[in-house]
């Protein structure tokens, strides 16, 4: 059997006619060489039947030039993409056909932030790098057998391979590079070349579902961010506080509705003036303005009433912190989530240049747009110190900002005023909360999506979840079952009818356990699990996932890879494994998975070994670098009945240590 494209067009589609008010990607970074363009073309047209090369060769020249990329705009499908019912989708087995269901949400347009350039969110997170790998990938979904597992390169349908019932379906890789030239300028001259695709986490792997997914994250985050440092009791929440970021596109679009769950007022800054519509009409923000003054009185209001509120500020953020340190208007929590992974490439907006105004300069000037990027970020570094002085607490969102800063010439942002090796002066989101509260632990952002597309099915999902988690075992099981609880209430979906819960291992295979059966009995249609690969064990990132890893391997990639290796060798239905992640290309390595629910046995003994290890791993790694809550945690794994064992260390008299070694300096003249 061969696929190609002439297979699924009988003819050449009509050429694109951009549709207004759909978001469009600036133009990516293009330094080829002549003859590296050549070949550019010539790896676009492999795809292409030859009959179409003279038409199609010149259209991609045009797009490579224009927009940086080659992304085959003219076979975009022209109906409406979205995840559909499972049982609409072709398909000789059900994970084929649940794969489509992911691969369509995460194009619709209500979830994707460049649905023409197949980005899904962060800037630059793509599903596919262009429309002719989407729809060979689909056809080969369609046609694949139990027998067989599809392998993807960077968005590349490699082809079916023979394996066996109990393999993954799919397994992908994206942007995985040689450690020489893992960097961001060598990435883009692979992804103008057509070889190389930004996954993200979720974006490549198929397991994107709306800013929901974000949104529990950044509701514990906040939550735990009041208890640790404004002095808040467990089971109180952030009423009355005042929190400010900015940002609300894929990812960062959570921030409204999550302090808003969370009880307390926040104030988002955002540049692009449709993401804020999009969100406002989500009702993921409440209020909206162009005038700060408005912003922060609306705040002010909504504080004094003890009352949740979500403010849409259309402006740049660093106006917003100055304005607040002119007006000594204090801030209780502070952070950013703009795409400052991609820094340089439009994600983050210069303070004095409009929306439209930025990308502009970032198409016709991107020498200067560099310029304006570093002279911004100094101002907003210079800010955000002002505010800290005066009691506000600034984290950092795993959005790179601080390592931006760095990048940007400012090694004061590091802790040892040289470099990053060390960390940063301010604390990672992971290093001071995620981490020690919740990953340490196991917890992580388990999700689910009701293939069938039903609300009853979501409603059932919800009430057999909360069944399962004991809200008096701790704070954190206490909150997510409050969570669950409202969540229909709190109208967190956003494309296909999907839900995320924070659990530990056992939790989660419980879950899953009872999901399955339900499916098995008829209660429910089938149902895709996943998880965001920022969690326990799903990423290797030394300025995110793993900042709170200190025995030195948390510039190490052992753990993410291992998970995703383990996943496939127990049968996950999906296995990925990504460069690049929420922080960039070079810095962070994650893996993820995707489990269908058919209702069969052969499911429960995969779940019964995948979940556990998948939790596991992560959380014995932790422990090894001596993490106390991860210890405690391995060691009661330990005493379970799993047929596991996690190596536990011995840990030294560290006064010893410091003396011995002081010592040994002083003799060497050291």
């Amino acid at each position: 059997m061969e696929i190609r494209l002439d297979q699924i067009f009988k003819d050449l589609p009509e050429p694109v006619v951009f549709e207004k008010g759909i978001r469009r990607a600036p133009k990516r970074d293009f330094s080829l060489s002549e003859e590296e363009t050549k070949l550019a073309l010539k790896n676009a047209l492999r795809y292409i039947p030859k009959k179409w090369h003279d038409v199609m060769a010149k259209e991609f020249l045009d797009e490579l030039l224009s927009r940086g990329k080659i992304y085959g705009y003219r076979f975009k499908p022209k109906t409406r993409i979205y995840g559909r019912p499972i049982n609409e989708y072709p398909g000789k087995t059900i994970e084929g056909r649940a794969f489509q269901v992911m691969i369509d949400n995460n194009l619709d347009n209500d979830i994707a932030l460049y649905p023409y350039e197949l980005v899904t969110y962060g800037e630059t997170g793509s599903v596919f790098q262009n429309w002719m790998q989407y729809h060979l990938t689909k056809k080969y979904l369609q046609e694949m057998n139990d027998h067989q597992t599809l392998i993807l390169l960077s968005g590349h349908p490699l082809g079916l391979f023979q394996s066996s019932p109990n393999a993954p379906r799919v397994i992908i890789t994206n942007g995985l590079m040689i450690g020489e030239f893992d960097n961001l300028k060598q990435f883009n001259r692979a992804s103008s070349l057509g070889v190389a695709n930004y996954g993200q986490m979720t974006a490549g792997g198929w397991m994107y579902i709306g800013p929901q997914g974000i949104v529990h994250g950044t509701y514990s985050t906040l939550l735990n961010a009041g208890r640790l440092k404004l002095g808040i009791p467990n089971h109180e929440d952030l009423k009355g506080r005042l929190f400010i970021s900015s940002g609300l596109g894929g990812m960062s679009g959570a921030q409204g509705k999550a302090i808003e769950i969370a009880g307390g007022v926040g104030i988002v800054a955002e540049v692009d003036r449709s993401r804020i519509e999009t969100r406002y009409e989500q009702g993921w923000v409440s209020k909206k303005t162009d005038s700060l003054e408005e912003a922060f009185a609306w705040a002010k209001e909504a504080m004094n009433a003890k009352q949740p509120l979500a403010i849409a500020y259309h402006g740049n953020i660093v106006d917003c912190l100055e304005y607040a340190v002119q007006n000594d208007i204090h801030i209780d929590l502070l952070s950013d989530q703009t795409s400052c992974h991609a820094v340089y490439e439009g994600g983050y907006c210069p303070v004095g240049l409009s929306f439209d105004e930025r990308t502009s300069l970032l198409r016709d000037n991107p020498e200067g747009f560099i310029k304006r990027v570093n002279e911004s970020l100094k101002r907003h570094f210079e800010v955000i110190k002002k505010l800290v002085a005066k009691g506000t607490y600034f984290f950092d969102y795993g959005n790179s900002f601080m390592k931006a800063v760095y990048d940007s010439g400012i090694k004061e942002i590091c802790k040892n005023k040289e470099n990053d090796l060390d960390g940063f002066i301010w604390p990672s989101y992971v290093e001071d909360m995620m981490g020690p509260v919740l990953f340490d632990y196991g917890y992580g952002p388990f999700r689910w999506v009701c293939l069938s597309n039903n609300p009853s099915d979501l409603d059932k999902t919800d009430q057999a979840a909360m069944s399962c988690i004991d809200p008096t075992r701790r704070f954190q099981d206490r909150d997510n079952y409050e969570w669950i609880k409202n969540a229909k209430k709190n109208q967190l979906v956003v494309g296909t009818l999907a839900r995320i819960l924070y659990q530990d291992a056992y939790g989660r295979l419980k879950i899953a356990l009872k999901f399955n059966e339900m499916v098995r009995n008829g209660e429910i249609g089938p149902v895709m699990l996943g998880r965001d690969h920022h969690d326990t064990g799903g990423t290797d990132s030394p300025f995110r996932e793993t900042a709170n890893i200190k025995d030195g391997s948390n510039i190490m990639a052992d753990m993410a890879t291992q998970v995703a290796l383990g996943n496939a060798a127990r049968g996950m239905s999906l296995v990925t494994l990504h460069n690049g992640g929420g922080v960039g290309i070079g810095k962070v390595i994650n893996g993820g998975y995707g489990m269908v629910l058919d209702g069969s046995h052969e499911k429960d003994e995969i779940l019964k070994s995948a979940m556990l290890h998948d939790v596991m791993t992560g959380v014995s790694r932790r422990a090894w670098a001596r993490n106390p809550h991860a210890l405690e945690t391995s060691i009661e794994y330990n005493q379970m009945d799993n047929n596991s064992h996690i190596t536990i260390p011995e840990l030294c008299d560290e006064t010893m240590i410091d003396t011995l070694v002081h010592q040994s300096y002083r003799k060497g003249g050291k």
